[in-house]
């Protein structure tokens, strides 16, 4: 049932090419590592300045054949690195070629870690956003264009969807889901997953599922990036609500899953504790539940960075090995080959897998096992027959008028209009509007630009959902911590809208806590990845609002840690339901709980 699709030429093909490979030719496709693009769509080496992941050129050389994409870039100067990237593994041996993958690209949201904004491709909400519409069939559109616009510049494997369930409030990754309710997720995860597949593999991107066994549910609804949230916690007994969308995802045949950073606390499956270290460590999620129970033979591939503590953005960054911090790199290399994992996700060290089956720690059965799982893919999706993209193609493929279009409809549909109780919306266009942040020339188009509030029939201000500031590191990119807007944000909104009605549009990545907004101005809406014009239109009435919350919203913050992290709906009363929202016309479809 949950078998990857069967491709025998592939799987012959690769099992050809295994038996002349040798230890070290093995052991590099065990490491995906990362790669930025370099001026022009240049592929960097040694001799350029340093670049995240290493010196690709020498890492392609070495026989690493999988990188992720890193940063953002230019849809051209993506094709053109792909194709130099190609060239240079041609000139190896056995000329295997390179398997790309990326985090998301067509969002407004960027971080390092998790994705990059659209920078030439067609802009869409972000994942949280498409739960806000709420539409299987416009997940599955956008998904085909996200992988007509990928496999045009030679993306081949997207680092996606994330099938977590956002059960809490306060984690960072919420804007990357779809949602709070685990049916929704399955529901828009599959749409989303069957987009990316195309009419056949050549045409595929391939989706890597995470982050297994479902990452929502973390403590005190941290992230397990950092030491302080490594630990994942099930107080509900919730685990299967979380484990359902892989479920699901598994039945499709999906080839490819990452587990998340998270070491699970006080678990137990089929009656027995659970070990408590990081997913990927971990036999008995990985070997037993995933493998054994849930019967996946695809490829399992590591969150990035287990086994090398680095060095980022100015701050130390340990290695997320968390429960097995004490092992050495070799022990962790080990640890995840033998859990059943087949390839290190952010790590560039073939060197350390060579060196265990030197060893004998290491048998070459085990070595060959994820080598031909790895190679297998590699023939199913064709990229040893058609490596290279078309670059002078690209534009006429990606970030098209048509898509563009598509992109901006759905950031439209998006669009939530929380609080608006004295139907003050929408708006009479050619009225004067205050609207600092909103571009001038976007506004003039449905209204008069007013400089001063003073001037103003309306003022419309943009904000984003409040957030603790971390400054170590990558942790300034992880927008974590209290869901309180601060009392001198308050204070601005109350003071302006004691001089002119205002509406409030919030950029909502986590659950913010609206009501203390809402009492304060004329109107709330809420985006969740969307342009000046996408919110204009909604706001005059060019477009029905149909958005509606992908999740609930707390009355405070001692409602939001009372909460259990693993349960999405708990027996409270929050202050803005599921599925909330002042549409224009038909409700949203109902959802049960």
């Amino acid at each position: 049932m949950t078998t990857p699709t069967l491709n025998p030429i592939a799987q012959t093909r690769a099992d050809e090419l295994l038996s002349r490979m040798t230890i070290e030719e093995k052991a590099g496709l065990l490491f995906h590592a990362m790669a930025s693009v370099g001026p022009g769509g240049k592929v960097l080496g040694a001799d350029d300045e340093p670049a995240v992941g290493g010196p690709t050129r020498q890492l392609i050389e070495a026989g690493i054949s999988h990188f992720a994409l890193m940063g953002p870039a230019s849809p051209r100067d993506i094709a053109r690195w792909h194709n130099e990237a190609q060239d240079i593994a041609r000139r190896n041996r056995l000329t295997v070629p390179i398997t790309v993958s990326s985090d998301p690209r067509h969002g407004f949201f960027s971080n390092p870690a998790t994705g990059a904004a659209a920078n030439g491709f067609s802009q869409w909400p972000e994942h949280l956003g498409l739960a806000a519409v709420r539409n299987a069939d416009l997940v599955r559109e956008h998904a085909e264009i996200v992988r007509q616009e990928l496999t045009a510049v030679g993306i081949r494997v997207a680092l996606g969807p994330t099938l977590d369930v956002a059960s809490d409030p306060r984690w960072a990754r919420t804007l990357g889901t779809f949602g709070a309710h685990p049916e929704v997720v399955s529901s828009l995860s599959q749409a989303y997953i069957e987009g990316l597949r195309g009419t056949s593999p050549a045409e595929e991107v391939a989706a890597m599922i995470k982050h297994f066994p479902g990452g929502g549910a973390q403590k005190d609804g941290e992230d397990p990036h950092f030491p302080y949230g490594r630990e994942q916690i099930w107080p509900g007994n919730r685990f299967n609500d979380h484990l359902q969308p892989f479920i699901d995802a598994l039945r499709l045949g999906v080839t490819q899953i990452m587990p998340y950073y998270g070491m699970p606390v006080g678990l137990d499956l089929n009656g027995k504790p659970v070990q408590e270290v990081g997913f990927a460590f971990n036999g008995q999620i990985i070997n037993e539940l995933l493998r054994e129970q849930l019967g996946f033979e695809g490829i399992v591939c590591t969150d990035f960075t287990l086994v090398t503590d680095g060095h980022v953005f100015g701050a130390p960054m340990r290695a997320r090995a968390w429960g097995l911090e004490h092992l050495n790199r070799e022990e962790r290399v080990l640890a995840i080959l033998n859990a059943g994992c087949d390839q290190l996700g952010g790590e560039a060290s073939p060197e350390l897998v060579i060196q265990l089956v030197a060893d004998g720690r290491l048998s070459e059965a085990r070595l060959n096992a994820s080598a031909r799982r790895l190679l297998t893919e590699k023939f199913r999706l064709g990229l040893f027959d058609h490596a290279e993209v078309d670059v002078d193609a690209v534009a006429a493929r990606v970030g098209t008028t048509p898509n563009r279009s598509k992109g901006l409809a759905a950031q439209r549909n998006s669009i939530v209009v929380s609080d608006d109780p004295e139907s003050f919306l929408p708006l009479t266009e050619g009225i004067s509007v205050y609207a600092p942040g909103i571009d001038p020339a976007t506004l003039a188009r449905y209204a008069r630009v007013a400089s001063s509030p003073s001037e103003a029939d309306v003022a419309l201000i943009r904000i984003d959902a409040p957030f603790e500031e971390r400054t170590e590191g990558m942790e300034r990119f992880f927008r974590a911590g209290s869901l309180n807007f601060s009392a001198s944000q308050l204070e601005r909104l109350t003071d302006l809208q004691g001089k002119v009605p205002t509406i409030v549009n919030i950029f909502l990545d986590r659950p913010a806590l609206l009501g203390q907004v809402s009492t304060k101005v004329q109107a709330v809406t809420v985006d969740f990845g969307a342009s000046d014009e996408a919110l204009l239109d909604v706001l005059f009435g060019r477009a029905e609002r149909r958005g509606t919350l992908p999740f609930e919203i707390s009355e405070s913050m001692e409602q939001v840690a009372s909460r259990r992290e693993d349960v999405s709906f708990e027996n409270m009363t929050p202050k803005y339901p599921y599925g909330h929202g002042i549409l224009s016309s038909q409700p949203a479809p109902p959802v049960q709980r």
